[in-house]
């Protein structure tokens, strides 16, 4: 019966990826039939963004008063309506409209799921959990290129997307009980198992610290949200804006271009695939360090002056190393901060990796509607810099608290 539990928690989150990568490929062909701006899209994402900041924010209730599997049932319909909506959505205002349940939609859904996995399971199944986000993420273009290409429109790949959503809402609905049964199984077989630290040895908790009515005054916490931010920034940016600058800027089809970010996103799915096996022989320290290097080295690659086909490998770069750094920074939260404050606190992580996927593409959006989107690599590279910086100042942090330094 876990297993299948297992299933169906992977199986919520293909649906929370499904969506995530479907504005960005699809972009290059809806602006014009729109006759919207280049910086509508991070208008539109920027709503979807705040939608989920306010769920997440609202998680810890919502899941006291309806359960998880009742919120997660909720949110995937929620989704595949809107999505449903977007479809058919006759004009920009529409789009606007319709993000904001399509945010909704997935916010505490995401904060429930990944504090459950952090509470209760190994770093590999983290990994693994955001692996089928991958999945979904990579699906997404792949669906949207190929109804560009075969009906010449984005309308298509959005209602091929809104019915395998319906279709999980039905598995969902199905499965519903299920989720008390795992609950109560849970509970009977607590015996003050705390979440083994995967980064720093042996230690059952880094901080040992007690629960707080301040989360913020723990030490490490404050910046490792900056790492949250300037993560989701870099993610959604790179998906969003990234077939925009392969046309715009390499002078791309819009078809290639999707195809493109697919694989992006396919490198962050095989990534977190790896990354599974490789967290049972190596800390998640080093896994999330070895990400943020090699993240680097593919916007590298995008910034010189090289053949079209080293931009599909940066991208794949990108996505590998960006692959272990979330989970793994996730799975940290109950070890780093203390089991007691791990679910508040990772509803505030949640909120903060959607305020820098709010605020961060659609500021690119901005500038680049302004000057020129060639000045998507410069971006990318600065907002890699900046987590990179954010993360390791947590690590210093944390080694500071634990030696007395």
């Amino acid at each position: 019966m876990a297993t299948w539990f297992l299933v169906i928690i992977y199986l919520a989150f293909i649906s929370l990826g499904l969506p995530d990568s479907l504005l960005g490929s699809a972009w290059p062909v809806m602006q014009p039939e729109l006759n919207a701006s280049l910086d509508s899209a991070g208008v539109i994402a920027m709503i979807i963004a705040a939608g989920t900041i306010v769920s997440s924010l609202a998680s810890g209730k919502m899941i006291e008063w309806l359960g998880t599997g009742k919120v997660t049932l909720i949110s995937c319909l929620m989704t595949a309506a809107a999505l449903l909506g977007f479809s058919a959505a006759p004009s920009l205002l529409w789009l606007l409209l319709l993000a904001i349940p399509l945010g909704l939609g997935a916010g505490s859904v995401d904060a429930a799921l990944n504090n459950y996995v952090a509470a209760h399971y190994k770093a590999h199944h983290m990994n693994w959990l955001h692996c089928f986000w991958g999945v979904g993420a990579t699906m997404g273009p792949i669906i949207m290129s190929f109804y560009m290409a075969d009906q010449g429109t984005w309308r298509g790949g959005y209602a091929a997307v809104a019915v395998i959503q319906f279709a999980l809402v039905v598995i969902l609905l199905v499965t519903l009980p299920l989720w008390s049964r795992i609950a109560a199984v849970h509970e009977q077989n607590k015996a003050g198992e705390e979440p083994e630290s995967e980064q720093y040895g042996n230690d059952k908790s880094t901080t040992g610290a007690p629960a707080k009515a301040n989360i913020f005054g723990i030490k490490g916490v404050k910046t490792t949200l900056i790492a949250f931010l300037f993560y989701c920034g870099v993610e959604m940016t790179v998906g969003l804006w990234g077939a925009s600058f392969l046309v715009g800027t390499r002078e791309l089809d819009a078809q290639t271009a999707a195809a493109w970010i697919s694989m992006y996103y396919g490198g962050i799915t095989i990534g977190r695939l790896l990354s599974g096996f490789i967290t049972l022989k190596v800390n998640n320290k080093i896994l999330i360090r070895s990400g943020q290097l090699i993240a680097m080295a593919g916007g590298i690659l995008l910034l010189l002056p090289l053949p079209d086909s080293f931009l599909l490998v940066g991208l794949i770069l990108i996505g590998l190393g960006l692959a272990p750094i979330y989970p793994g920074l996730l799975h940290e939260t109950p070890a780093r901060f203390g089991k007691e404050n791990s679910t508040r606190l990772m509803g505030y992580q949640m909120a903060v990796a959607y305020t820098g996927t709010t605020l961060l593409p659609p500021l690119f959006g901005f500038i680049a509607a302004k000057t020129t989107v060639a000045i998507f690599p410069f971006t990318v590279l600065l907002f890699l810099s900046l987590m990179l910086m954010s993360a390791e100042n947590v690590n210093r942090v944390l080694r500071a608290n634990r030696t007395g330094i």
